[in-house]
């Protein structure tokens, strides 16, 4: 495998000197960005869309609130287990970083001593926008938007070729798609039992605004006003 990438024909090959070719003609400051986006940057706006995601769901205290945020605990576990799949992937195809065997790439991160195929934060990020699809579209989308980025930055980088940002997109998916069903089925009556539990219920469903009043989630006990406590007594 680690032959595919010595050819200089090869459209792998490049499109890698394409993409990495931008990193030349940037401004330092624009590489600099480029380097804290495509190593950090991505992966945090990804946990922090997750937790927006879910704030949302929890603020529309839908019927379905317990599934969606099912899905989403599934979207970081995803990303979790579709890394550890990568681990014996890498260690099976033993493919070199481009800067190996390729010279003239501008490669804005150093220290990358380890394999190349697949990319770990392609896969991460791939997985968990593919999870947010699961949870709800809208995030979903943009996630796999960021995800998409991430992949491109990783090449900009010079750290990874365009085949192992691909590999990695399809390793997140599959883990992500071809496991949810048991996922769900094992994580949605965890989420069901906490949103029946007392302040625990709040991380599925906060109160919503019903007719005026608030209405509590399931399970707590509501509030009576004055003139229902006087009727009652």
């Amino acid at each position: 495998m680690a032959g595919l990438a010595e050819s200089g024909s090869n459209p792998d090959v490049d499109l890698l000197y394409d993409i990495n070719g931008l990193a030349k003609a940037a401004p330092h400051w624009f590489d600099r960005g480029m380097e804290f986006v495509g190593e950090y940057g991505l992966l945090l706006a990804m946990v922090l869309l997750v937790l927006w995601c879910w704030w949302t769901v929890r603020r529309r205290g839908a019927e379905d609130a317990a599934s969606s945020v099912a899905a989403l605990v599934w979207a970081p576990l995803a990303a979790g287990i579709a890394v550890l799949v990568n681990v014996p992937i890498r260690g099976f195809v033993e493919r070199p970083r481009p800067f190996v065997d390729h010279q003239g790439l501008d490669v804005l991160v150093s220290g990358k001593t380890d394999f190349s195929f697949v990319s770990d934060h392609a896969t991460i990020t791939m997985a968990m926008g593919v999870g947010l699809f699961v949870a709800h579209r809208k995030f979903g989308l943009v996630g796999i938007g960021l995800a998409l980025l991430e992949g491109f930055c990783r090449v900009y980088m010079g750290v990874h070729y365009p085949t192992d940002v691909v590999g990695g997109f399809a390793l997140g998916t599959a883990v992500a798609l071809l496991l949810s069903p048991l996922a769900m089925a094992l994580l949605t009556p965890v989420t069901k039992a906490v949103e029946r539990s007392g302040r625990g219920g709040r991380l599925i469903r906060a109160r919503v605004a019903s007719g005026g009043r608030d209405a509590l989630i399931p399970g707590a006990r509501a509030e009576r006003l004055p003139e229902e406590r006087d009727l009652a007594a």
